[in-house]
């Protein structure tokens, strides 16, 4: 029982750092670039540049553009018990809506600076479980909320190179739920819930580079962003003979996310067509270990020190767009996504593995100074097998999602 109650909190500070844009990224940040694999760090697309490379933002034509957008996530995750057992599992389906604004000014046509906001969700969704499903005491339900607040200045250099900075503030919330293995007088499992705020600071800084008509490059690094958790709040319901155990109290924690460091070309081989490849490499070796202290311990309630010992990944991007009307584009591309969890580190609530996106998406013109942007993507991760070597908990997962957006530009 002691062993399962440490898993428990295990799986907690991994929550934890799901909400400050931990080890599950979610890349939807501009709807133009979903449409094209996320690409983006060397083309110029739109006002959604203030993240993907803020250099590029000089270069934008519009004096002032609002943009806003929202996409909605439909998961599926299905577990399958080792061989011989046959029982499964599938994740309760739910809907993510991730969002994102962006606004850009700049005071004359002719002035070289840009000033810039991004306002985005880049870690958020919902996992849900059944109740009484194998893996109830790791995880029942999970929720989890972040926005990015980004202000930014963009300054060209010349005709052919621009550079830009952005400061950015991560807030969020989230909350926990999962069954704990003690039963009372009527044989009802035990629930435990966590909850908290978390907040940090780091930034966004681009370089983009177009020598000619043609052909256009950028490089982008987004900095680690160190975390803080304090006053979260855990609280449990067990039989009476274990409440002095398994008390309400209060934890704080801190963690490192990683940096993510993009390199992206584009090329424009004529007036109608566009194409683009990015990479991006994502320094996970940051995320090694996770520390929580509780202002209350216990003989089963210890303060926390995981080893999780993530690698470093790379991301894979190439998408194309092209212009069939005067008012209208449309847009294609693919992806491959390498997992950052090494063998012996999967569990039910982030069941990581390499995967695939494939997408598509259009543009249409609708007034002078209106117009709609659609995507559509679609995400396969390979089927994955692994035994947790904390938890001990042993299984097979897959998991897919269909991801459908729109987003409206409005340019003044």
């Amino acid at each position: 029982m002691k062993k399962l109650f440490f898993s428990f909190f295990l799986l907690l500070a991994a929550h934890c750092q799901l909400v400050v844009a931990g080890g599950f990224q979610v890349n939807l940040q501009g709807q133009k670039q979903i449409g094209m694999a996320h690409t983006g760090t060397g083309l110029l697309l739109d006002g959604a540049s203030l993240l993907f490379n803020p250099g590029a933002t000089s270069f934008l034509d519009s004096i002032r553009l609002v943009q806003i957008g929202g996409s909605f996530v439909i998961p599926r995750t299905v577990y399958l018990e080792p061989a011989p057992g046959v029982y499964s599992s599938e994740m309760v389906h739910h809907v993510g809506t991730p969002f994102t604004m962006y606004a850009v000014y700049k005071i004359k046509p002719e002035h070289k600076m840009n000033f810039g906001l991004g306002i985005y969700t880049p870690f958020g969704s919902r996992v849900e479980w059944p109740i009484d499903w194998k893996g109830q005491f790791l995880i029942r339900e999970m929720e989890l909320k972040t926005i990015f607040i980004q202000p930014t200045l963009s300054y060209k250099v010349s005709d052919k190179i621009g550079i830009g900075a952005g400061f950015v503030y991560a807030t969020g919330g989230f909350g926990l739920k999962k069954g704990v293995p003690v039963q009372d007088t009527l044989g009802n499992y035990g629930e435990a819930s966590l909850s908290g705020d978390a907040s940090g600071m780091g930034y966004n800084a681009g370089i983009y580079f177009k020598p000619n008509d043609k052909w256009s490059f950028g490089v982008d690094y987004r900095s680690s962003v160190k975390v803080s958790v304090d006053g979260g709040s855990a609280s449990f319901v067990v039989p009476s003979s274990l409440e002095e155990y398994f008390p309400t109290t209060a934890f704080s924690a801190s963690i490192t996310m990683p940096h993510v460091l993009s390199f992206g070309t584009g090329f424009s081989p004529n007036e109608k067509l566009k194409i683009a490849f990015d990479v991006n490499h994502i320094g996970w070796h940051v995320y090694d270990t996770l520390a929580f202290d509780f202002a209350d311990t216990t003989a089963k309630l210890q303060n926390i020190r995981s080893p999780r010992i993530y690698k470093d990944a790379f991301i894979l991007r190439a998408g194309a767009q092209y212009q069939l009307k005067k008012n209208l584009s449309v847009r294609g591309g693919a992806y491959y996504d390498i997992s950052p969890v090494q063998d012996g580190y999967l569990t039910p609530e982030t069941p990581d593995a390499n995967r695939i996106g494939l997408s598509m998406g259009a543009s249409w013109k609708v007034a002078k100074k209106l117009n709609l942007d659609f995507s559509l993507l679609y995400i396969e991760g390979a089927k994955r097998s692994d035994k947790n070597i904390e938890t001990e908990f042993e299984g097979t997962y897959k998991t897919k999602a269909v991801v459908p957006g729109i987003a409206i530009e409005f340019l003044f």
